[in-house]
């Protein structure tokens, strides 16, 4: 179950790249969205594991109710998953460790 932090992951970028990287993800990104923004349900060929840093998003995985992700909160996403992302007033910014 996801912790809500007050305003930061407990890590920093590298440390988190670094933590990925040893469990075997192939890369280590930083991922920024425009405020508002809506992605419609869609899927990845790939797992994705990752940790909101700045702003607010909400994730809706396989039609399941959308959850809100605020800073240190976490999602994990195996590859074909289909979800739906659609990100704050603010919009927001997280770090993504995938691994084909």
């Amino acid at each position: 179950m996801t912790q809500p932090a007050a305003n930061a992951p407990a890590e920093s970028f590298e440390q988190f790249r670094q933590s990925m990287l040893a469990q075997g993800y192939d890369e280590v990104l930083e991922r920024t969205w425009e405020p508002d923004t809506v992605i419609d349900t869609h899927t990845h060929p790939f797992e994705a594991n990752a940790v909101i840093s700045r702003g607010e998003m909400f994730l809706a995985v396989q039609g399941q109710a959308e959850r809100r992700l605020l800073p240190g909160d976490r999602f994990h996403l195996l590859p074909n998953v289909p979800h739906a992302e659609r990100y704050g007033a603010q919009g927001a910014t997280y770090w993504v460790a995938r691994k084909a």
